[in-house]
């Protein structure tokens, strides 16, 4: 167990040290503008991803607290089961965020997509329906970036070898929780 240990914990540390902090912060401001702008941030994953857009969308709509009566107006479309699943019999998998961007999304908002291998083809095309219809879209994706990193406006890219779920996800997680911590001590200031 402890070499096991060892190699995980020395693997993630090379992972951030490797991390575009750049783009964590391009994407941060991004995240800025709409809640200043009061726009909505959806938030699309599958499996782990799918929990840590969950995971995001409660740190920003509840964890965050702005002294204020304006929210982070934040929503994770992989939460509604009902409405996934029925989108997904009737529709296709491939459509279970679009037929929800299609409901909710305006002009200007933000859509976040998070994906291990950037491959995932509903959260693609959520992206791809965002931009086409003037919405800002982030990708947070893992190994070589995949299809999203060169379709989002700005793309958290967490380099890795192929196969290490569990390493991507856990810097997809520490991303969210580095972003939303930065917020709620940039608001405590000025409370």
């Amino acid at each position: 167990m402890k070499q096991y240990m060892d190699n995980y914990f020395n693997k993630i540390k090379e992972i951030i040290d490797s991390l575009d902090r750049s783009s964590i912060e391009r994407v941060a401001k991004l995240i800025e503008s709409a809640y200043h702008d009061e726009r909505h941030i959806f938030i699309v994953g599958n499996g782990g991803s799918a929990a840590t857009a969950s995971h995001m969308a409660n740190d920003f709509s509840k964890g965050i607290k702005t002294g204020t009566d304006k929210h982070f107006k934040t929503m994770s479309l992989t939460d509604n089961m009902a409405l996934f699943t029925a989108i997904g019999n009737d529709e296709g998998y491939e459509k279970v965020f679009v037929d929800q961007l299609k409901v909710f999304l305006k002009k200007d908002d933000l859509v976040i997509g998070i994906s291990a291998s950037g491959n995932s083809q509903n959260v693609i095309n959520a992206l791809e329906y965002a931009k086409s219809h003037d919405a800002k879209a982030i990708g947070i994706v893992g190994f070589d970036g995949g299809k999203m990193k060169d379709i989002v406006d700005e793309c958290i890219h967490v380099k890795t070898e192929h196969g290490l779920y569990g390493h991507v996800e856990d810097m997809h997680m520490l991303i969210n929780h580095l972003i939303s911590g930065y917020f709620i001590e940039r608001f405590k200031k000025k409370e």
